[in-house]
């Protein structure tokens, strides 16, 4: 009988076990806990389980062994960590994470759209400055803004006003995305010399990267509040 090939990104040992009925293995990616497929790029992280049993996020999905899923949400790895799902979806009784593997998660999330930044600047596809910045978004060259939670309300809105007037000329008529991360302090720690307080991602595979990245923290996260989508009116923190 012939074996049914795992789709792209799988390893052969990964299975997808529904949250309540038996353990039954199925074809493709589903998490284990709302047992819904996501998207081939960043719906889903996958986890596996390291000799001792210790889960682990496989971000760039490469770890061997028995891998499962779960939808990137932070709720979601929440509720698998409380319903103990990762024991049985790992086929090891020692595979009970603890809430700080949530942070761990965030952790990863971050250090990947970090070095990301970092390949894009090298790579002529990530500015920083104010005044770059509202150049690329009004030139329609910027994929999409970053600002400093801590950065001055003018500095914002002059690059929302660019966003937004770049709207009315844009084939969709959507806003550029912009995200708000980490303070001025964080900024520092995390890129060093290569600190900003706004920045751009820009055109070419590297940019698209960084925004691929930036989406999935902020899902991963729930960024939902005014400030995460660059509302200069809010106070900053």
């Amino acid at each position: 009988m012939n074996s049914v090939p795992n789709p792209p990104d799988m390893a052969p040992d990964d299975v997808n076990v529904p949250a309540e009925d038996d353990d039954v293995p199925l074809n493709g990616r589903m998490c284990i806990v709302t047992r819904t497929s996501g998207p081939a790029d960043d719906g889903l992280i996958r986890f596996v389980a390291g000799p001792d049993g210790r889960v682990v996020a496989d971000l760039k999905r490469q770890l061997p062994g028995r891998g499962c899923w779960v939808t990137a949400e932070r709720a979601v790895l929440e509720t698998a960590i409380k319903r103990k799902l990762f024991a049985r979806a790992l086929k090891t009784a020692e595979a009970k994470p603890g809430p700080e593997l949530l942070d761990e998660v965030d952790r990863l999330l971050v250090q990947q759209l970090v070095g990301m930044m970092n390949m894009a600047r090298k790579a002529a596809q990530f500015i920083t400055g104010s005044s770059k910045v509202e150049q690329a978004v009004r030139g329609m060259a910027a994929l999409a803004t970053f600002h400093a939670t801590t950065a001055a309300p003018d500095g914002v809105r002059k690059i929302d006003q660019a966003r937004k007037a770049m709207s009315f000329v844009a084939d969709d008529g959507e806003q550029i995305p912009t995200f708000r991360f980490f303070t001025g302090e964080e900024l520092d720690t995390l890129l060093g010399s290569n600190s900003f307080i706004h920045a751009a991602a820009l055109a070419g595979q590297a940019g698209e990267g960084v925004v691929k990245r930036a989406n999935m923290l902020e899902r991963y996260r729930g960024d939902v509040s005014p400030r995460a989508f660059g509302d200069a009116s809010q106070p900053t923190l």
